[in-house]
């Protein structure tokens, strides 16, 4: 599966913000999906991930109450809607899809290898 995420750009603190991750060439509702950020000089950073019905989503503390994972299955697109947003959330932003069931565990679901697919990333820059 190809993965394309956009809807990046730059907004100021407090602002809100909607990222889009469409997918191609695969039955998107095979994958459980994540969002992952990485600013400069910093590892990838989990975000979340949603299962793939949509049914169950996971967050990191840090977004819990701003961000909101979402997909549509029939549009096979996912999307992360950013709300409350600081300038610590700047970083360039990817979508990740995995086809097996136990990424959604809490061992794995965080750990950027275990991502079988990616998207080529969006920036969000926020300024204060």
């Amino acid at each position: 599966v190809q993965l394309q995420a956009s809807g990046g750009g730059l907004v100021q603190a407090g602002d809100s913000l909607r990222l889009s991750c469409e997918a191609s060439g695969g039955t998107f509702n095979n994958y459980d999906m994540a969002w992952f950020r990485q600013g400069p000089g910093e590892e990838r950073e989990f975000i979340a991930v949603i299962s793939r019905t949509g049914g169950s989503s996971f967050y990191v503390d840090s977004v819990k109450g701003r961000f909101t994972i979402s997909r549509d299955n029939a549009k096979k697109t996912m999307f992360l809607q950013m709300s409350s947003l600081k300038p610590g959330d700047t970083a360039v932003y990817y979508c990740a899809a995995d086809p097996r069931r136990s990424i959604l565990s809490y061992r794995n679901r965080a750990d950027a290898t275990n991502y079988r697919y990616w998207g080529q990333g969006t920036q969000v820059t926020v300024s204060s």
